[in-house]
């Protein structure tokens, strides 16, 4: 064999260990997408009608992604769930049920996992509720944190819009992590382009009256978003009943589900939905600050945030997929194979977010225009382009200690991600922000500079005590050869 063709083939080596992970974060970071795509395209909506439209809107945006963020984090450990039952069943008839689905569980494995489905849903009902009352009651109380009386006036009732799609949303993130759980999560690419033209076409028919609707101007935005929602959620239970090894594990009677299992749901989401909410808490924290200093900044500020909160749906992905291959690794006591997926994870989250972060120093002006609509305000585009230098470098901070957040779960640690954000976040991240921000006079670049610090030393952090709980688990097994699917 020549020198050439060797390297070629350690190429497709190198390769193929890359395809479980892209394989598993593909299909979740589409999901992702297609709830941010909706806040996405509702920002750009508000940017047809005013600057305080976009100042209103996108902190209306923010507290429901706040929220939302929580929920999520609550059922963030079905997956787990599910795929360790899995695993035990695989060891008990010695058979790879995950690839064969329904048919290759038996019975003890099957009604797990149907029941860790049912529970899910009960879980999302609840928290989705929780969440709904949640965003109505701040939605009363934003005055108190010093914002301008008309954005106030114009958030709260887009607020009380959104509120009721926190429900269908848990809904599609429960089925969503059964899914990847059984590794099979399915693709939402066309539910995913059809969802945004929906949304774009009841956007401009609740702001602007189209096509008959009521003109409800932002708060029609909301509604629209609500509508969705609901529409999403059917359009992903359709291709779960469709998939022939998923269908007869698919069981929506929520009300039926064991109190046990939902415990255990509760037990593992809450400490990920407490690190969610953490890191969620700063980005809120930070945008109060940019109201403080007036509707353009916080216009500037909402539109570069929602910019690097789409980027951030990509690594999102590849920490659910993480999560679940190194759950699979452990259990096969392959603490290497674990190190390598971590590897990989943060590689291709950092190649994305090279690429991304290119594309928007190179050409600022075209990213930042479908925000800023008609009125294309020259303070609110000067404000962003400085805050999009801060934001690029955020993005790469910000998705590896999510990536690193899913490989601690991935070992079955849920609580020391929680305490270690609280020390990145609150000990280092918001003094940093006020300290430059006030302090040093900074205004809104010190506010993302502190975004920065926080989001960087929690990932390094994390990182290590990833190292350090890997070391500690199980024993290194002799070589084989490396995972080649999902399955």
């Amino acid at each position: 064999m020549s020198r050439g063709s060797g390297v070629g083939a350690a190429g497709r080596w190198r390769l193929s260990g890359y395809r479980p992970l892209v394989a598993m974060a593909g299909p979740i970071a589409g999901i992702q997408l297609a709830q941010v795509a909706l806040t996405t395209t509702d920002l750009v909506m508000m940017g047809s009608l005013s600057v305080g439209a976009i100042a209103a809107g996108g902190l209306a945006i923010l507290l429901y992604n706040q929220l939302r963020t929580m929920c999520v984090g609550t059922v963030t450990a079905v997956g787990n769930m599910v795929a360790s039952a899995v695993g035990r069943g695989e060891i008990r008839t010695g058979a790879p049920a995950a690839q064969a689905g329904a048919g290759g569980l038996d019975e003890q494995t099957f009604a797990e996992v149907r029941g860790v489905g049912q529970a899910a849903l009960a879980v999302a009902t609840l928290m989705g509720l929780l969440g709904a009352v949640l965003l109505v009651g701040l939605s009363w109380a934003l005055g108190w944190f010093g914002q301008d009386s008309g954005v106030v006036a114009l958030a709260r009732p887009t607020m009380l819009a959104l509120a009721p799609g926190l429900i269908p949303m848990l809904w599609l993130n429960a089925l969503r992590q059964f899914a990847v759980g059984m590794r099979r999560p399915g693709s939402l690419l066309g539910v995913t382009l059809a969802s945004i033209v929906v949304n774009a076409a009841l956007d401009g028919g609740f702001a602007y009256g189209w096509v008959g609707l009521p003109i409800l101007g932002l708060p029609g935005i909301g509604l629209a978003t609500t509508l969705v929602q609901v529409a999403n959620v059917l359009a992903y239970l359709v291709i779960l009943r469709r998939d022939p090894q998923l269908a007869p594990l698919l069981s929506m009677r929520a009300w039926r589900a064991d109190r046990a299992v939902v415990g255990r749901i509760l037990r593992l989401g809450v400490p990920i939905s407490l690190t969610y909410g953490s890191e969620a808490g700063i980005t809120s924290v930070a945008t109060l600050l940019m109201g403080a200093f007036g509707p353009v900044a916080l216009a500037a500020h909402n539109v570069v945030n929602q910019l690097a909160y789409i980027v951030y749906q990509l690594n999102i992905g590849l920490s659910h997929g993480s999560s679940i291959l190194v759950s699979r690794a452990i259990g096969q006591d392959d603490r290497p194979e674990a190190a390598r997926i971590a590897r990989r994870a943060l590689t291709l989250g950092g190649a994305a977010m090279t690429i991304l972060g290119l594309l928007y120093l190179t050409f600022p002006g075209l990213v930042l225009a479908p925000f800023l609509g008609q009125h294309n305000d020259p303070a609110v585009r000067a404000a962003a382009g400085t805050l999009l230098l801060f934001g690029v470098v955020q993005q790469f901070a910000k998705g590896a200690q999510n990536i690193c957040v899913g490989l601690l779960r991935g070992l079955g640690n849920t609580t020391s991600a929680f305490r270690i954000t609280l020390l990145g976040y609150w000990v280092i991240g918001t003094p940093a922000m006020l300290l430059a921000s006030h302090t040093l006079g900074w205004r809104g670049p010190g506010v993302w500079l502190g975004l920065c610090a926080g989001f960087g030393a929690t990932a390094l952090l994390l990182w290590r005590r990833f190292h350090t709980d890997l070391a500690r688990t199980g024993s290194t097994v002799p070589a084989r050869p490396p995972l080649t699917g999902c399955g």
